[in-house]
């Protein structure tokens, strides 16, 4: 009688660990989709703005056609992703076809003093700020999973609850320089 309850407590306590590790690494997958959640955020008010600063560059800059027609797709495919993967994928090339606006404007000096470019700038600029801050906690968000679906004993169990390693939010190469440039300041 002794060693069958003592069989059941082991048992009992097996399945309140394995539950424990479930719970972690939901913990783990829904601290990851709100941190989205907060990019996203951010995400819609740049794809709001998007139009606006096109149709400014636009009124300048009619043969960057090719340019403004690139930023407008990636705006297209950026706001029609459904899935996180989906949506890191197309804001990178969205980013980059931004990056790639920004060299186009600098051939304009009349469009770069105009007004209304400058605010447009401005809060893109801000927007884009928000954005690397909302990356930082969600990228924390998601080396946190992976390091918790890759540990032990985790692991053991990870695959089994449809959990697998999660990608980042990197910018791409392109991207980062022009992020990490320092502003260039004129008199």
């Amino acid at each position: 009688m002794m060693t069958v309850l003592i069989v059941v407590a082991v048992i009992v306590l097996i399945i309140i660990w394995i539950v424990g590790i479930y719970n972690h690494l939901v913990r783990c997958r829904n601290n990851r989709e709100q941190a989205f959640a907060d990019i996203d955020v951010q995400l819609q008010q740049r794809h709001d703005l998007i139009p606006n600063l096109v149709a400014t560059v636009k009124g300048y800059a009619e043969h960057e056609a090719g340019t403004l027609e690139k930023v407008t797709n990636a705006r297209a495919a950026a706001m029609s992703a459904q899935s996180i993967n989906d949506k890191i994928q197309a804001e990178q090339q969205l980013g980059q076809a931004l990056a790639n606006l920004k060299v186009a404007v600098e051939a304009y000096p009349e469009l770069k003093a105009n007004q209304n470019f400058l605010e447009l700038q401005g809060e893109l600029s801000d927007i884009e700020n928000k954005l690397a801050a909302a990356r930082r906690f969600f990228n924390s968000s998601t080396k946190e999973l992976n390091t918790s679906i890759q540990s032990f004993p985790a692991v053991l169990f990870a695959g089994a609850f449809g959990f697998h390693k999660e990608p980042m939010f990197e910018i791409d190469a392109q991207e980062r320089a022009t992020v990490s440039k320092a502003p260039e300041v004129k008199f």
